[in-house]
């Protein structure tokens, strides 16, 4: 059986009311404009977590694009993915990282592992035929630091730390017999600069 690339496009959801969880006007601009960015690229399906604000952005993207299905799934959620032990932490980051992480109850990180898992399982790697395959996940930042993480191959507790602004693009390219390759991360070009870096960590940006 021949195999093909894949070329997994994420995306973190528009803008979200912290307090409704629907998407707020900027957001729902947003996920318009990226799914115009998206007109061109021939996409197969779009995953999405189950939480509203993330099927309301997947909803809009697909308007803007011709007939792509849309598909809701657990994996593709919201989600701790991975919770280190202190020793595989750098020793000047471990308290930090742990205190956050143990804000989340261990019965939630214990399923959000299943979950990672699973989405490891079904949204990477080349796929089986012969025409190469692209695919949109509209998920939430913990997914995608996830799944570039793994793309780099790098320590499983490196997702902490990797942020993304919502609506913003990053490709991954799975292709066979080499390893995995992050096109592009994080990628704003398609909004207007007062559209930009919602939902990014107050910090220095360029």
């Amino acid at each position: 059986m021949p195999y093909s690339s894949r070329y997994l496009y994420l995306t973190r959801h528009g803008e979200a009311s912290p307090v409704e969880g629907e998407l707020t006007e900027n957001g729902r601009r947003q996920a318009a404009l990226l799914g115009r960015r998206l007109r061109d690229v021939p996409l197969s399906a779009i995953h999405h977590g189950p939480l509203p604000r993330a099927g309301q952005t997947a909803r809009l993207i697909g308007e803007q694009l011709d007939g792509v299905p849309l598909h809701v799934s657990e994996a593709a959620g919201d989600y701790v993915p991975y919770t280190p032990e202190g020793d595989e932490l750098p020793p000047e980051a471990a308290d930090h990282l742990l205190r956050f992480l143990g804000l989340f109850p261990a019965e939630e990180r214990e399923r959000g592992e299943a979950l990672a898992r699973e989405a490891l399982e079904r949204l990477t790697g080349p796929v089986e035929g012969d025409a190469d395959r692209h695919e949109l996940v509209v998920t939430h930042n913990f997914l995608a630091g996830w799944l570039v993480r793994a793309a780099q191959d790098a320590p499983r507790w490196r997702w902490l730390g990797l942020n993304h602004c919502n609506a913003a693009l990053t490709v991954i390219r799975y292709a066979p017999g080499r390893p995995s390759t992050v096109l592009f991360f994080n990628d704003m070009s398609h909004l207007p600069p007062g559209l930009r870096w919602t939902g990014f960590p107050n910090m220095p940006r360029v």
